[in-house]
């Protein structure tokens, strides 16, 4: 069940999916960071298994998107979304004190989720990341479509320079179409100030990587044509963290948890098993 408790901010509305508060007995908060142009509700699939393993899932829109408030992926700082996160962790860890977190994104909510971890680096029990925003596209990003970009953020910052190739999502056609109809997913183009503050981003993430020693699991497809693989290589050179795993899925694409079932049932295994292994983990930390 999808529960929307937009009362809690006025910015962003808020996903939870648990049976809330009916005396259950949770094990840890995990705060799920969803991509660009979609909403938490997405989510409710991979939350339900969660809730499965006793976990209290949680997510919002971020701002402009789905049923939160502002212009449709428009955000005047990248930051916005890292500090609507940690406001949003706030107020679960706050009735739940004793609990661990970790912190779950995808593509930019992978972003989201790294910055968000780089800003309070000993508070999260783990990371994992679904093809996640870390580099440029190398075809997109040359120097001098970088420097057109810049010039026109200061001239047409609402400019279009083109919408997400539902094509790119997954291999699984159900899930396309369920992607293309839903009313609450954003279609149209992507502005320049939004992909300004991408660039922003990408920019913070390459100073954060380094100082990140928290467990991480990555997981990525190779024919990912949205967020270069390169950039999960690049994270699993550069952070700390003596627990850290990267599992490749060969021809997969961009959302591995809305894949082709053969793909999507090993994600959601390998995410199930993962987070339980540091759920436990964390719960015997905490009783030694």
């Amino acid at each position: 069940m999808l529960f929307l408790l937009a009362a809690l901010k006025p910015l962003w509305v808020d996903c939870q999916v648990n049976d809330l508060y009916l005396n259950a007995s949770f094990r840890a908060l995990v705060f799920i960071a969803h991509g660009a142009g979609e909403h938490c509700g997405r989510y409710d699939d991979l939350a339900q298994r969660l809730t499965g393993l006793n976990l209290f899932v949680f997510a919002h829109d971020h701002v402009g998107h789905g049923q939160s408030e502002g212009d449709r992926m428009v955000v005047s700082d990248f930051h916005v979304f890292i500090r609507d996160s940690l406001q949003h962790i706030d107020l679960m860890k706050k009735e739940h004190p004793e609990l661990p977190i970790l912190i779950l994104g995808h593509s930019m909510g992978g972003a989201i989720s790294i910055l968000t971890a780089s800003e309070r680096p000993s508070e999260f029990s783990g990371m994992l990341l679904i093809s996640p925003l870390v580099v440029a596209s190398p075809e997109v990003a040359t120097p001098i479509k970088v420097f057109a970009a810049k010039m026109l953020n200061f001239i047409l910052p609402n400019l279009s320079l083109g919408s997400i190739d539902p094509n790119a999502i997954s291999r699984n056609k159900k899930e396309m179409e369920s992607y293309t109809s839903d009313p609450l997913v954003y279609h149209g183009g992507m502005k320049v100030s939004f992909v300004i503050q991408l660039m922003n981003a990408i920019a913070r993430i390459e100073r954060a990587l380094p100082k990140l020693t928290l467990p991480i699991l990555v997981l990525h497809g190779s024919s990912d044509k949205l967020c270069d693989i390169k950039g999960s290589y690049l994270l699993m050179d550069t952070v700390q963290s003596q627990d850290k795993t990267l599992k490749v899925y060969e021809e997969a694409y961009h959302a591995l948890h809305k894949e082709l079932p053969e793909v999507s049932t090993s994600v959601f295994t390998e995410i199930l098993t993962w987070i339980g292994q540091k759920v436990s983990a964390a719960g015997e930390t905490s009783h030694t």
